[in-house]
């Protein structure tokens, strides 16, 4: 069976020694309760959660599956259990509003949590993922009464949240959708439509599911400027059962042990968050918050494949070493002694600490965009997270299923066989680079509306910044180097699109990994700058990704310089 223990001396390292997260916290007055012995204690805490109460769960999970009966949705055995534990520990309000049953913890360290919470076991947290973004959204936008009703349940997990964007014919653009809302003599209004692949809109882990449902109003401007957002809770604070139910629930290729619904609203009874046709703005609020989460998973993803693949590599013996038996007296080496399958668990640990740092890193910038003293400093770190968001959920999703995939490769036909659970670890990865927006889209967000849209000036100032740290001279010149490859993609991008239109939906896919790759350059280099006993080995990685990892972004600078003739040149009849 697989198991699951949470890394925390690289968490560790990754915030206090590498972020310095207490003294960054001491500067801001609402996180000066937080500091490092405190937040050791939640980590180890959160860990043997992970680890003893979800973990065992994950295989067994997604053999049994989600069950749909008439409309009524029942998680997998043990799942109630699980999920009581989560809400009674607290788990979903770490970083929540205070003021609304919230713990008022730092953002940087829900991140190290969430992350444990993902790798134990992606099916159970699922049911309650949305559930925090449901709470800012509310937080954000909703009214007093709102948030006094919705956020303490939410925070404590009682009540847990959905998101209800996606219609048959109106994926990426919402624009589309039909569903509609009907205001009503009482101030509220009837929601009737149909949503599908709705993750958690109706299950049995907990008392009451809040969705958030983007619906037109009768008046509302054509596409996405008509869209409003409206609360629609399946019990209603009378308690009556709201008029909506779960038509069928998917079937899907991987996190079976998730429900994934569609969800059929007769005349449901919502409240409106926010203002008539803001909806969509609104909702961007849980949609980032889940983007950036589902980038957390995609890391989780690494963590939880890594684990699996050295302990089997360390026991499997095949051949022998090229220089000669390590073993002698053994039938034949463990096969950590061929490069190839160090190669590999060297990528995987490479982009599994490279990323914890990254979503530190974004963690750190959300608190100074919430919690900094000075306005300046706030909108600073703001912009950095609007830039920073579709980077961290394409960027660590790709390579969450790139590092999953390398550890079924280390298991050889072993990891394509059920029992050993890395074709399940394969399969449930690969959502991850689908919903909350595929990453081609998170590209193309990156490219034409973050980097284009500004000309390239935050992009340019977070590379200046990157530029001023003290870096091991043996790192310099490359790091230098991969920087500036990103400034060169900045100036292509800026001086063609203009000129032409496809430029940078066909440049935006390499774009967002060169820059991906250039920020895990910096942390790297800074990473072996402070970890000058070895105690970690960041050192021997920082220079396997730098000889190995980095030098792909020569070939995407490359890529980009192409343009757009070669992708859009076929006829479409041809393709």
């Amino acid at each position: 069976m697989l198991s699951y223990s949470a890394p925390l001396d690289d968490m560790s390292f990754v915030l206090f020694d590498l972020f310095s997260a207490d003294e960054q916290w001491a500067r801001m007055p609402a996180l000066t309760d937080a500091d490092k012995p405190l937040a050791m204690a939640v980590l180890a805490e959160a860990a043997k959660v992970a680890g003893e109460v979800m973990a065992p769960l994950y295989q067994a999970s997604d053999a049994e599956g989600a069950h749909w009966r008439d409309g009524a949705v029942s998680a997998p055995a043990g799942f109630k259990g699980a999920f009581r534990a989560l809400a009674e520990g607290g788990w979903f309000g770490v970083a929540g509003n205070a003021d609304h049953g919230g713990q008022g913890l730092p953002k940087m360290l829900a991140v190290p949590l969430e992350e444990m919470l993902w790798s134990a076991n992606v099916n159970l947290y699922l049911y309650g993922a949305l559930t925090v973004g449901a709470a800012v959204c509310i937080d954000t936008h909703g009214d007093e009464a709102m948030k006094r009703t919705y956020l303490p349940k939410l925070y404590g997990g009682e009540w847990t949240g959905a998101m209800a964007l996606t219609e048959s014919h109106a994926g990426t653009d919402l624009g589309m959708i039909r569903t509609r809302a009907t205001p009503c003599a009482d101030g509220t209004y009837e929601i009737t439509g149909t949503k599908i692949f709705i993750t958690s809109g109706e299950h049995d882990v907990a008392d009451n599911i809040v969705h958030l449902v983007l619906a037109k109003l009768p008046d509302a401007p054509a596409g996405s400027r008509g869209i409003s957002l409206f609360l629609v809770p399946k019990h209603l604070p009378e308690g009556n059962r709201n008029t909506f139910a779960s038509g069928s629930i998917e079937h899907k290729m991987g996190i079976r042990g998730s429900a994934t619904s569609v969800i059929n609203y007769d005349a449901a009874t919502g409240y409106l968050v926010g203002a008539p046709n803001g909806g969509l703005a609104n909702m961007f609020t849980m949609m980032n918050h889940a983007r950036l989460s589902v980038g957390i998973q995609g890391l989780g993803w690494g963590e939880r494949a890594h684990q699996t693949a050295p302990a089997y590599a360390r026991e499997r013996r095949q051949g022998r070493a090229s220089a000669g038996p390590k073993t002698p007296d053994d039938e034949a080496d463990s096969i950590l002694v061929h490069p190839d399958v160090r190669r590999m668990l060297l990528t995987q640990r490479a982009f599994t600490e490279g990323g914890r740092a990254f979503a530190a890193f974004v963690g750190l910038l959300l608190d100074r965009a919430k919690c900094a003293e000075e306005a300046p400093d706030r909108k600073s770190a703001q912009a950095f997270v609007d830039l920073l968001t579709p980077v961290v959920k394409a960027f660590l999703t790709d390579r969450g299923m790139e590092g999953a995939v390398l550890a079924q490769q280390v298991f050889g036909g072993h990891g394509y066989i059920v029992e050993h659970g890395m074709e399940q670890i394969v399969r449930d990865a690969r959502i991850a680079q689908i919903y909350e927006g595929t990453n081609g889209v998170q590209a193309l967000d990156f490219t034409a509306r973050k980097v284009l849209r500004d000309g390239g000036a935050t992009l340019k100032r977070l590379l200046g910044e990157m530029v001023e740290d003290r870096v091991p001279a043996e790192f310099a010149a490359p790091l230098s180097e991969a920087l500036a490859a990103i400034e060169a993609a900045i100036a292509h991008l800026i001086a063609g699109a203009s000129s032409d239109p496809d430029l940078p939906g066909a440049i935006s896919v390499d774009f967002l990994e060169l820059t991906g790759l250039g920020i895990y350059a910096w942390l790297w280099a800074r990473m072996a700058h402070l970890d000058s006993d070895s105690r970690h080995h960041k050192t021997e990685v920082a220079r396997f990704f730098y000889a190995k990892l980095l030098p792909k972004t020569r070939a995407l600078l490359a890529s980009i310089e192409a343009g757009s003739g070669s992708v859009m040149s076929l006829p479409e009849e041809s393709l």
